[in-house]
Order: C-alpha cells, then structure tokens, then sequence
C-alpha cells in the first residue's frame, strides 16, 4: 500500500501547447478540446514549460471561477518521463501533513505547528512554519521553497533572482542561534538525488545560504514522487553547497 501525503482530486490529461502572461496556458486535452487552464506558479518555470509536454490538470466546479481548470503537473525528459509538480499552492499544505506526520526525524521534538507566523527585524515577514515543544528546546523557524529546475539529477533553486528569498535568508540566519531556523526544499519531482543553489540564477542567494549554514542555518532538500494519482515523501537529497 502506498503512503500517499496528498491525493490529487481526479486530473485530464493533454498537451501544452503554451505557457502566457505568467497565470495562463493552453492545453490541448486528450479529447482534442483545447482549454485554457490557470497556471498557479509566477516563476518563470525553467525547464518545465515546454511546449508540447504531457500535462495534468484538475477541474473546479465553483461557477465564480474565471478559469475552471488548474495546470497541476507537467512531465519533463531530463532523465526518463518525470512528473514535475507545478501547483505552488500545495507545497506548504503538503508540508504541513508531513509535520503533522512528524516525517522529518531533523526538526525533533515538537508538539505545536503555527503557520504564517510573524517574524523579521522590522515583523514585516512570515515565516511558513513556527514549530514549538517542550522546554528548554528551542523553536523552529521553518521556510518552504518550491523546487522545479534540475540540471540532470541535481536540483536547483531558485531558477530566477529572487530578492523576496534573499531576504528570507537574512531574517532567517538573523534568528541564530538563539532559535532554530531550517530552509526546507520542496523537491517537486522524483528524478532529483542531489540538490544546490543557483549560483548562475541568483549568486547572492547561493552566498547568503552558504553563509547561513556556516552560521548554523539548517537544510532540509527534501524529494518527493509526484504522479497523477497523489504525492509521496522520499528522503532526504544530497545537499550540494
């Protein structure tokens, strides 16, 4: 039996025939219907946009919708035919079920999960996760990323510049090491073993987590096996710094 973390609702299945504007794409469905579904990812989806890609979408039946369906998965051919989550929505709801599931032996004891807690020197930011448990542990800051560029079996983040990460990283590493403060990588695809910052995308962000680590910043690149019917936690990829 497979531990599924999340189940997907019922998908279609179709070809993408293009990615616009950031929110919208086009999809040719198996029937030949072509739809435009909404895209929930602002990145620019590096390597996982390719016209022409199997994809998976879901259906919502709320009339206030615009756009009934969603783009949920995109399969790439870096390796061998991999499903690539691209619904940015579900990794933090994934994560959640995990830490409820007290999946990552890393984070120890803990009894409490908040979400969206504010933090930061000027209380401007939010981290993902404020874990607490008993004392004298400390809490835990915990920051989700979601990962979909790979070079090969190697994950990759970010794909892009993304000073809102760089900043993370400066709040985070500010915390220590009176707290503890974990980055965690969502790898949103089953393919990767390894993972790495992007120092050709963003080399301030591969500085500022580097600089983290050597402070005490703690690295969670966590792999998880997406395909149509659910998503399920893998373990840990190597960390590559």
């Amino acid at each position: 039996m497979i531990d599924w973390l999340y189940r997907y609702p019922p998908l279609y299945s179709g070809t993408l025939l293009k990615r616009y504007k950031r929110f919208f794409a086009d999809i040719q469905l198996d029937s030949g219907e072509i739809v435009t579904a909404h895209c929930p990812n602002t990145g620019p989806m590096t390597g996982v946009s390719t016209p022409g890609s199997k994809v998976q979408l879901s259906q919502s039946d709320n009339p206030k919708r615009k756009l009934a369906y969603t783009l949920e998965l995109i399969q790439v051919h870096d390796t061998e035919p991999t499903w690539v989550g691209v619904n940015t929505a579900l990794p933090n709801r994934i994560v959640k079920l995990a830490l409820e599931k007290h999946l990552f032996p890393q984070l120890g004891d803990y009894s409490q999960i908040k979400s969206e807690v504010v933090y930061g020197q000027d209380k401007k930011s939010r981290v993902d996760f404020y874990l607490t448990g008993k004392d004298p542990q400390p809490p835990i800051y915990l920051e989700v990323k979601n990962t979909t560029w790979a070079q090969s079996t190697r994950a990759i983040f970010p794909d892009t510049e993304t000073t809102r990460g760089q900043k993370h990283l400066r709040e985070l590493t500010a915390l220590l090491p009176q707290t503890r403060a974990f980055m965690l990588y969502f790898i949103n695809r089953g393919d990767c073993i390894e993972f790495a910052p992007g120092d050709v995308t963003d080399p301030i962000y591969g500085k500022l987590l580097r600089e983290g680590i050597a402070q005490g910043l703690e690295v969670l690149p966590c792999r998880f096996d997406i395909s149509p019917e659910g998503v399920r936690y893998l373990g840990l990829a190597q960390l590559n710094t």
